[in-house]
């Protein structure tokens, strides 16, 4: 008898934290912000899944640019330039999975600070495989769950909405010897809808 070639992969992404890359902090200049959040090690943070960033302006800092530097969900290196915001919250768009730098391009209007975003993009595996099962925890907010090819903005293999039902399981159907993906799998969801998720995959 043959073994199984199956293989586990679990997703669970923490609830975002606001001041987690940098804590509260004046930019007096154009110069690099401090990465000394409670998420950061050594100057630098690595996410438990790769994330959108965050970033909280006390004052109107809607006149500055700041640029994020880092590796995105394939490992591969990334920046993103985001605009400030005029006494509020401005967020990135792009999956970070480490964050080694973040420059404001000029003075800001009060404290600023860099958290982790609600944004997830989780590698289910890098390299060829076929998505055979998943098991998935719901939480008490409904919302889609996508799984791309390549990368997190790559093509889109298979969907399914999360049901509004706390502590709940569900098991999405697969059929037939599963979803093919060519070049790694990635799942791209919002934190708020999924607990967790174990992705089998062959």
């Amino acid at each position: 008898m043959s073994g199984s070639d199956a293989l586990a992969t679990f997703i669970e992404a923490a609830t975002a934290v606001t001041d987690g890359v940098c804590a509260a902090q004046a930019v007096g200049s154009a110069t690099d912000l401090t990465i000394d959040g409670s998420l950061s090690s050594g100057g630098e943070v690595t996410f438990d899944q790769p994330r959108n960033v965050t970033i909280l302006s006390a004052g109107n800092d809607s006149g500055i640019t700041f640029t994020v530097t880092g590796t995105d969900e394939t490992a591969t290196a990334v920046t993103e330039v985001i605009t400030g915001a005029n006494t509020g919250t401005a967020t990135g768009t792009t999956y970070f999975a480490t964050i080694t730098q973040i420059a404001s391009s000029g003075a800001a209007a009060g404290n600023v600070s860099v958290g982790s975003g609600t944004s997830i993009a989780a590698p289910i595996f890098r390299g060829s495989m076929r998505l055979i099962g998943l098991y998935v925890v719901n939480t008490g907010v409904a919302g889609t769950v996508t799984f791309r090819q390549t990368s997190a903005t790559g093509t889109i293999g298979m969907q399914f909405n999360t049901v509004a039902a706390a502590n709940t399981n569900a098991y999405p159907d697969i059929p037939d010897e599963g979803i093919r993906f060519n070049s790694g799998g990635y799942v791209v969801y919002t934190q708020t809808i999924m607990s967790s998720m174990t992705a089998f995959h062959a």
